[in-house]
C-alpha cells in the first residue's frame, strides 16, 4: 500500500470539521481532543507533568489546548511495548499508516528525551525503540519503513521485500535519524546498555551502506507500478546517473519522493552530523578508537564534497546551498517541507543559525524562488511535490519557528500554526494555504509531536513568547 493512499478525502474532511469546529469552539473551554486515560498506549507521569506546566505558561488558549492534545500524540496512539530476545521492543507506528518509519520513530520520541530522568517507564521505552531500529537496520538498511511482524509490505515493488519490510525506498537520513536516537539517548541517560553487539553490528551497515552508496556501483534498484513518476526512481528504479564525488547518494528524499539528481544535500549533511556523533559514542563510550576515526573520515569527506559541489553562487541570494546535485555539475533549487531540508540545518547541527551561506539559503527557501514556497490568506509556507504544486505542510512553518532567532518570525509562524488547523486541535501533513480545511493525513504523529517539542523550545528559551495571544 502506497503513502499517498493514505490521504484524506479533502471535500469529505472539510464537512466534518467544520462542524466539528463549530461544536469545539462554542465551548468557553477547550476540551482536550486526547483519547480518555484508558485509552491511551502509554501513560508518562513525567509527559503529563510536563504538559500542565507548559500549559499554565500559555496565554492563548486555543494555541494551550492544541500543544495538550499534540505533544502526547504519539504516546497517547501509536506506541507498541513489548520484548524481544529479552530486550525491551517498542514499535512505534507513524500515525494513520501501520508501519514504522526509523526518520519518523525517532521523531516521534525526541521531544520525551529530557524527561526520562524521571520516568523509568519511558526511558525503556525509548531504549526498545533502539533495539527495534538496530533489527530493522540489520533486516534491510536500505528500506525506510518497517512491519512490527513478518508480513511483506508492498508487494507490488521490485525486488520483492523482505519479510517485514514495509517499504524499501533508500533514503540517507532513516539511517542518520537511528544513529540520532541513539547519540540524543545516551547524552541524555548516559546509559551504554542499549548499545549491545545486535546494534553494533546495525551501526557497522550503516557506514558500510554510506560508503557502497558514494559510488556508482550500487546494486540497489525499486521498481513500482504507479502512475506517479516520483513514487519510484527513473532507469529501471536506479536513479539518474551519478559521478561519484564523495557526496552519498539518496534514491529518495525524507518525503518518500525520488530524487532528481540524487546526491541530496540536506540528507549527506545530516550524515556528516550522524557520523560525528557515531564517533562520539564508540571513542567515548564504547572505547573503539578504530571504528570511531573510520566514522570521522568518513563525515569530512563528505562535508568537503558539500562545500565542493553544492555551494553555488545565486543571482539573488549569493552563496547558497543546492538541494540536489549529480557530481556532474548539474544541482536542483528548490526545499521540501519535509526534514531534513535546507531550513533544518542547524536543527541537526550542520551549521550555526547564522552561518552566511545558510541565512542566504533561507532567504532563498521563504521566497518565491522556491518552487515549493507557498503564500496564500491562511499561511506562507514550504510544501512538498509529494502532496502537489498548491499544498503548504504544518512540518514547513514548525521548522521554520525551531531554526529562527527572530521573536517577530516565531510568533507568526505560531500564528499560521494556530489558524491552519482546520478546528481539529491537530497538526497534519499538508494543507491549502487558502483553506486549511483541505488537507491532507488527519493522524500524522510527527507533525503533532514536533509541534509540541517546538512550544517546549519556546518555554524553555524564550518563554515570555507564550505571554502573547496569537
Amino acid at each position: 500500500m502506497k503513502r499517498r493512499d493514505f490521504l484524506v478525502n479533502s471535500a469529505m474532511a472539510a464537512a466534518v470539521l467544520l462542524a466539528d469546529k463549530t461544536s469545539v469552539f462554542a465551548q468557553s473551554d477547550f476540551v482536550s481532543k486526547r483519547p480518555l486515560p484508558k485509552e491511551r498506549k502509554f501513560v508518562s507521569k513525567a509527559v503529563e507533568a510536563k504538559i500542565a506546566e507548559v500549559k499554565a505558561a500559555i496565554k492563548d488558549k486555543e494555541l494551550a489546548w492544541m500543544f495538550e492534545n499534540c505533544y502526547p500524540n504519539t504516546l497517547d496512539t501509536t506506541v507498541e511495548i513489548g520484548t524481544r530476545n529479552g530486550k525491551p521492543d517498542s514499535f512505534v507506528l507513524t500515525g494513520d499508516i501501520p508501519a514504522l518509519w526509523l526518520r519518523d520513530s525517532t521523531a516521534q520520541v525526541t521531544p520525551y528525551l529530557s524527561l526520562v530522568a524521571g520516568d523509568k517507564d519511558l526511558q525503556n521505552l525509548i531504549k526498545g525503540l533502539i533495539h527495534r531500529q538496530a533489527f530493522s537496520v540489520l533486516l534491510d538498511p536500505y528500506a525506510n519503513a518497517f512491519n512490527k511482524g513478518s508480513e511483506i509490505g508492498t508487494p507490488e515493488d521490485k525486488p520483492l521485500n523482505k519479510p517485514g519490510v514495509w517499504e524499501r525506498k533508500w533514503e540517507v537520513d532513516s539511517l542518520c535519524y537511528v544513529i540520532r536516537l541513539s547519540f540524543q539517548y545516551w547524552q541524555t541517560t548516559k546509559d551504554i546498555s542499549a548499545f549491545d553487539d545486535e546494534w553494533k553490528s546495525a551501526m557497522r551497515l550503516i557506514v558500510k551502506t554510506f560508503k557502497t552508496e558514494q559510488t556508482s556501483t550500487s546494486d540497489y534498484f525499486l521498481r513500482r507500478t504507479t502512475d506517479n513518476m516520483i513514487d519510484a526512481p527513473p532507469f529501471y528504479g536506479t536513479g539518474s546517473p551519478i559521478k561519484p564525488c564523495g557526496l552519498i547518494r539518496s534514491a529518495f528524499r525524507p518525503s518518500d519522493d525520488s530524487t532528481l539528481f540524487q546526491f541530496l544535500i540536506p540528507s549527506n549533511a545530516f550524515a556528516v552530523v550522524s557520523l560525528r556523533h557515531l564517533a562520539e559514542i564508540f571513542r567515548v563510550a564504547l572505547k573503539n578508537e578504530d571504528f570511531a576515526k573510520e566514522c570521522e573520515e568518513l563525515a569530512a569527506e563528505v562535508e568537503q564534497a558539500i562545500y565542493k559541489y553544492a555551494v553555488i553562487e545565486h543571482e539573488t541570494f549569493g552563496k547558497i546551498f543546492a538541494f540536489e546535485v549529480d557530481g556532474f555539475g548539474n544541482r536542483l533549487f528548490m526545499d521540501d517541507a519535509n526534514a531534513p531540508n535546507l531550513m533544518s540545518l542547524p536543527y541537526l547541527g550542520f551549521v550555526k543559525a547564522n552561518d552566511k551561506i545558510y541565512q542566504n539559503t533561507r532567504r532563498f527557501v521563504l521566497s518565491g524562488n522556491n518552487p515549493y514556497f507557498k503564500r496564500g490568506k491562511f499561511a506562507a509556507a514550504t510544501g512538498s511535490p509529494h502532496t502537489g504544486k498548491e499544498n503548504v505542510w504544518h512540518l514547513g512553518i514548525i521548522m521554520q519557528a525551531m531554526t529562527s532567532a527572530d521573536d517577530a518570525e516565531i510568533k507568526s509562524c505560531l500564528s499560521m500554526l494556530k489558524k491552519t488547523h482546520a478546528g481539529t486541535g491537530f497538526m497534519h501533513e499538508s494543507f491549502h494555504p487558502d483553506n486549511p480545511q483541505d488537507f491532507t493525513r488527519k493522524w500524522f504523529a510527527w507533525a503533532n509531536t514536533i509541534f509540541g517539542e517546538l512550544v517546549l523550545k519556546i518555554y524553555n528559551e524564550r518563554k515570555s513568547l507564550l505571554n502573547n495571544e496569537f
